[in-house]
């Protein structure tokens, strides 16, 4: 019932700011549109500041200078507009004469037709109605013919000079009032943001100030960069094209290539809308094709060579923002605020984005619209197993292995993900049958990367999968077992010539089955082929019936460490059957420290311990003795152990 009432609370809270922020437009835009330049603004202010110049004069110097800018863009606008306006009629020409050319075509003859008789068609539709009341009114009406009205017109008297200048004072009174309240808002805003950021500090709780100003600190710093480098670049965009029109020939190149840079400011399809107005000038005005095709070859060449190349270049691959928030935020700030909704939709979703990366609170805004995955990388490995769907799995795992090494992959991904698993069991939130399904389900992930082997990946050029990326950045490039060796079979000793000289054991649960599948396919995958055994082979049962030929060490996996004595008497019963054997007990518990696992060690008495697969595998390789690796081939081992 609380959660419900929470939810409507919460619902009826969301359509309150809906309605402010509609109803409010005439005050909120000029105030969100000064927030936004304060922040494009705010370096260039402290770059003033660094030359010894008061603060206020670095204030009102950069705002005067920035609006001016914006003055003098509007003016070239307008003198665009007007001689744009003044030339549409000499193009109509043309554009007949491209119509007669199309006629005259087989193709075009038959289209134009068809459209031509659909339209007379929709006519005669229309006036049906007409003709048929004006046939009824005919025979009612008596036989005199009724007067017909005499047309009057109304002549208005020209206006004075004073009401030409009143009807021009209220066409210009709201941009001038709206700028106004933009310019005085920047002004204070760049003059009080110390304090403004206090404020703010107060309002989301001073109890851990140096958090919370680092947050709004370093929030406030990204957002400047971001939008400061943003402006720069499609700046550098609207120039080129810009440029790139005048050379083609297309009319008014000044006023497409500021609305390319404008409309550039809307992600995904900015570029095209703004590529829709010289596309339908350059028909227009050319009398053949070659100006349209200039024109298209323009946008088609700069706009990925600016959003692919440039870009990552400055500032990253994206602006943190999904694909999906930013149409949706497109949409939303476009039915609410118009055109001008259209253009800040990117940036005021940017800044709802940093403030939920920084205040916990409001957290749900970065899982809702930015573009880091919503769970890490253990957490969808988890999931995909649980599921039993691998195959999304095996794909994320094939981009991080563009980078890294599987052994690192298991580690840091595949085996916390058995982790979280482990966790759900102890806390009774796995029946058995879900077990069986991971265990099978990383049996058939295993197979999907079996291709995989321990070779250093060639540096092909960075994955652009996300959550690969996030897996990789937790993983350094000379992380301890990056560079393991891969051995080949003949140089082996003659002990480990076997067709698996690895013996994988699952301790109690598939959980634990499925981790030693893992360790099987990293040995498998460094030349040590292994062979995995599910925890039923340890029973008084079945231990007899086990099958050892050719096996030189063995690797006991335990996902958690909740009996010390089923260890120790697997590993009893390993060393009766195996008495020349190393044991390896492997205990792959979250955040297990070298103590605990030394303990462990001892009490179960097995030879050597690893707390990871990568320790593992580490001690599988050191066992072989190949190349001074070990102390020798007969698994004569010091008991040390790998964490």
């Amino acid at each position: 019932m609380i959660s419900l009432l929470s939810a409507v609370a919460m619902a009826i809270l969301a359509a309150i700011i809906v309605m402010v922020l509609y109803y409010g437009r005439e005050i909120i835009i000029p105030i969100a549109l000064a927030v936004l330049l304060s922040f494009v603004l705010a370096p260039l202010v402290r770059l003033v500041q660094r030359l010894r110049i008061p603060r206020s004069l670095a204030v009102v110097s950069v705002v005067v200078i920035a609006f001016a800018f914006i003055f003098a863009m509007g003016s070239l606008l307008a003198t665009q507009l007007t001689q744009l306006a003044g030339d549409l009629p000499r193009y109509q020409s043309t554009i007949s004469e491209k119509i007669q050319s199309f006629r005259e075509t087989t193709a075009g003859r038959g289209t134009l037709e068809r459209a031509s008789s659909m339209l007379k068609d929709l006519s005669k539709e229309l006036d049906k109605p007409k003709e048929a009341a004006n046939s009824l009114g005919t025979i009612a009406a008596p036989k005199a013919a009724a007067p017909r009205p005499v047309p009057v017109e109304v002549l208005q008297p020209d206006p004075g000079a004073l009401e030409s200048l009143q009807t021009l004072i209220s066409l210009l009174l709201h941009p001038l009032a709206t700028t106004g309240i933009i310019v005085i808002f920047v002004i204070f805003i760049l003059l009080q943001r110390e304090d403004l950021r206090n404020r703010l500090i107060r309002l989301a709780g001073s109890d851990d100030l140096q958090r919370t100003t680092a947050a709004l600190d370093d929030a406030a710093s990204r957002l400047s960069r971001l939008f400061l480098i943003q402006l720069l670049v499609n700046g550098s965009f609207g120039i080129i094209i810009g440029m790139g029109l005048w050379l083609i020939g297309v009319p008014s190149a000044i006023l497409w290539g500021i609305l390319a840079a404008v409309l550039r400011f809307v992600p995904y399809i900015g570029a095209v809308i703004a590529a829709a107005f010289p596309l339908a000038l350059a028909v227009a005005v050319d009398p053949t094709w070659t100006m349209l095709l200039w024109t298209i070859a323009l946008f088609v060449v700069v706009e990925p060579v600016v959003g692919h190349v440039l870009e990552p270049m400055v500032y990253g691959h994206s602006t943190g923002l999904s694909p999906v928030a930013v149409v949706a935020s497109a949409t939303f700030w476009t039915a609410l605020w118009g055109p001008i909704g259209l253009v800040l939709a990117t940036p005021l979703t940017v800044c709802l984005v940093v403030l939920g990366r920084h205040v916990e609170r409001l957290e749900f805004l970065d899982v809702m619209f930015g573009d880091r995955p919503a769970l890490s990388p253990p957490e969808i490995f988890y999931q995909r197993m649980l599921a039993g769907d691998p195959t999304e799995a095996s794909a994320k795992a094939e981009e991080f292995l563009k980078e890294r090494s599987l052994s690192s992959y298991y580690d840091e991904v595949a085996l916390r993900g058995l982790q979280l698993a482990q966790a759900d069991a102890e806390r009774g939130a796995l029946a058995p049958d879900r077990l069986t399904k991971i265990r099978d389900a990383v049996q058939e992930f295993a197979n999907n990367i079996s291709e995989q082997d321990e070779r250093l990946p060639p540096k092909v050029g960075p994955t652009t999968d996300v959550e690969a990326t996030s897996a990789i950045e937790g993983v350094a490039e000379d992380a301890p077992y990056e560079s393991l060796r891969v051995l080949r079979k003949e140089d082996l000793p003659a002990g480990w010539q076997g067709e698996h000289p690895v013996l994988c054991v699952a301790g109690r649960n598939p959980i634990d089955e499925a981790a030693a599948i893992m360790l099987a396919q990293l040995t498998g995958a460094h030349g040590l082929s292994a062979r995995v055994e599910a925890a039923e082979a340890l029973s008084t049962a079945n231990i007899f019936r086990l099958e050892t030929t050719g096996v030189a060490i063995v690797c006991l996996v335990y996902m958690d460490a909740s009996s010390p004595a089923h260890m120790r008497y697997s590993v009893r019963r390993l060393r009766r059957k195996l008495p020349k054997a190393t044991i390896i007990l492997g205990c792959w518990m979250k955040d297990i420290d070298p103590a605990a696992l030394e303990s462990l060690r001892e009490g179960a008495k097995a030879d050597l311990a690893a707390a990871t697969l990568g320790g593992a595998l580490k001690l599988c390789i050191e066992a072989t003795g190949v190349d001074g690796l070990g102390t020798g081939a007969e698994g004569q081992i010091s008991k040390i152990t790998a964490a």
